[in-house]
């Protein structure tokens, strides 16, 4: 059916109603889904604002009735009372702290007793390692002293040496003399000599052994003073065939095939040394030298036949 222009005129107005009456159901329908938010907040801000006696008993289901709930009952227990400080307390605090003062000043003092106690080890330790450094330095004085007064006395001891020199005035014969070379008087105690043959000085014993003295015959002590001598036996050209007992062993002298030596030991004390010191010795050798017209008397044998102690 075709409309005229009157139909067009009324259906525009009708529209325009339907149109307001959507948007008026479309706003009441947003202010019925907003109604309960006021209603929430209002409830949550009074909720906040009790006091917790009434927030206990008040619903909060938005605004509906709710369920019983347990009520949470909050006890608030009173301040305990101040307990009296009683005179024993008050001593026995007292008495706490003198202890505690008194303890700390003797662990004080006792660390300052160790202290001092390590100072003074340090201290003795030093002076114990002076004191033995200075006994080993006295000990190796003494020692040099010693040894310096050994060697003086060895200097100012006398030293009595045997020669033997040509009698004077006498030909082919000897005088066997002790002489005193050293700086302090000298006693001669005894004077001990043999002869010995030998085809040479190899062939000399490695030790000098005197024969036992004779029973009745005393050595007369000799006093040296320094640079003195004294004569202890003569040894002549005669005395050799006396010494060789036979003329085959004088035979062999003569022509060199064996020769004679003449040794002898003295003994002699130190006058200014201290006594029962050791007596000193002086051992001599010679060797006799036969010629057709002259004769000598040399010094000769191993080292042992002329050692002076």
């Amino acid at each position: 059916m075709r409309a005229g222009p009157h139909g067009a005129s009324l259906r525009s107005p009708m529209c325009y109603i339907d149109a307001m009456i959507l948007k008026s159901l479309a706003m009441v329908t947003v202010l019925l889904a907003l109604a309960p938010a006021p209603a929430l907040l209002s409830a949550q801000a009074t909720k906040s604002t009790d006091s917790p006696a009434q927030s206990q008993t008040r619903p909060d289901c938005n605004g509906a009735p709710c369920e019983e709930q347990q009520p949470h009952v909050i006890v608030t227990l009173p301040a305990p009372a101040p307990t009296p400080w009683l005179v024993h307390d008050r001593i026995a605090w007292a008495a706490y702290l003198v202890l505690a003062v008194v303890g700390y000043i003797g662990v004080m003092v006792g660390l300052s007793t160790l202290r001092k106690i390590e100072r003074n080890t340090i201290v003795a330790e030093a002076t114990a390692s002076a004191a033995a450094a200075a006994a080993t330095a006295a000990v190796e004085t003494a020692k040099t002293a010693l040894m310096h007064a050994e060697a003086i006395l060895r200097a100012e001891r006398p030293w009595v040496l045997v020669t033997a020199e040509p009698t004077r005035g006498v030909e082919n014969s000897f005088e066997i003399t002790a002489t005193n070379r050293g700086r302090s008087p000298a006693t001669i105690t005894s004077a001990l000599d043999q002869v010995l043959f030998a085809v040479d000085e190899a062939q000399l014993p490695e030790t000098l052994e005197f024969e036992p003295i004779e029973s009745g015959s005393r050595f007369v002590p000799i006093i040296l003073l320094p640079g003195e001598s004294a004569s202890l036996r003569n040894f002549s050209r005669k005395d050799v065939r006396g010494f060789c007992g036979s003329d085959e062993r004088l035979t062999s002298i003569e022509s060199w095939e064996e020769r004679l030596f003449l040794c002898g030991k003295i003994m002699y004390n130190d006058l200014i040394a201290p006594a029962g010191k050791e007596a000193h010795e002086t051992n001599w050798c010679c060797w006799y030298i036969h010629g057709k017209h002259r004769s000598a008397l040399v010094p000769a044998g191993p080292p042992a036949f002329n050692s002076h102690t």
